[in-house]
């Protein structure tokens, strides 16, 4: 059951930031709502207020920038983000991951920053704009400020907002524009569960980049490696000597381990494929 809340849904940002200053600890920025609506559901969470991110026109919208960088808005959706012309042209990896996120109906109403600021290990858009060089754009009283979200995830739940800010958007830099890229991902059943283990790739100029997510507490970014001089056996040593995965209910440590060495292979040899 529900606790009792008051909720808003701001026009503009300027009427976010007012509420947000208004309440404080007490409210809790609402954007699809997907994972918050049922902690306040199991009692996880019982904020005295939510704010509505949906209302605000600008924060529904994908942005390509002149110089081919893009910004996901707060409330863009997954399945926005899979039906994207720009994103699957050019950043197909985000769509791959987005496809596998819950269902249809849930990817209505789940958000890409949602997803991201609920610091999930299992988060499926994280490893993806992980190896994008993705970052955050935090909105607050004085403006904005970016995060790189290599550096936003601190723990299981735990992101790097301060109180008193809230995600704006993600950037994707024009950088990976266009880079060979790939995801995989394991779960129990085949459709909305959460991963056993998931792992995202990209090739871009030389450099291959890595990330590995329900292995440890946060998703985790591994060092970049030379896509020349790369061989299997580095990559999957460095992913493992990076992760510490947990055995629970969804598969064992060993298991995990497993799939991490088997998409790598995976994914490499698509990413050496012309």
């Amino acid at each position: 059951m529900l606790n009792h809340f008051t909720y808003f849904k701001p026009q503009t940002e300027s009427e976010l930031l007012e509420k947000i200053k208004s309440y404080g600890k007490d409210a809790k920025v609402l954007a699809g709502g997907t994972d918050l609506l049922i902690y306040m559901k199991q009692g996880i969470a019982a904020p005295q207020v939510l704010i509505d991110v949906k209302g605000i026109f600008e924060y529904s919208k994908i942005i390509t920038a002149s110089d081919g960088s893009i910004t996901i808005g707060a409330s863009v959706t997954c399945n926005d983000v899979i039906e994207n012309e720009c994103i699957n042209k050019h950043f197909p990896v985000l769509a791959e991951a987005a496809k596998t996120l819950g269902s249809y109906q849930l990817r209505n109403r789940a958000t890409v920053v949602g997803n991201i600021c609920n610091a999930s290990p299992a988060a499926d858009m994280a490893g993806p704009l992980l190896v994008l060089g993705a970052s955050v754009l935090a909105g607050n009283e004085s403006g904005e400020r970016e995060i790189l979200l290599k550096d936003f995830f601190l723990g299981v739940k735990k992101n790097a907002l301060k109180i008193g800010e809230f995600v704006k958007a993600i950037k994707v830099p024009a950088y990976f524009r266009d880079a060979k890229s790939g995801y995989i991902k394991a779960s129990r059943i085949k459709g909305h569960d959460l991963g056993i283990c998931n792992v995202a790739m990209c090739r871009v100029n030389g450099t291959l980049k890595f990330s590995i997510g329900s292995c440890a507490i946060t998703p985790v970014l591994l060092p970049d490696f030379d896509s020349i001089k790369i061989n299997n056996k580095l990559v999957i040593d460095t992913a493992l000597k990076s992760i510490n995965p947990i055995d629970d209910i969804r598969g064992s440590k060993d298991y995990r381990e497993h799939l991490v060495k088997v998409f790598i292979n995976r994914l490499l040899a698509k990413g050496n494929s012309h």
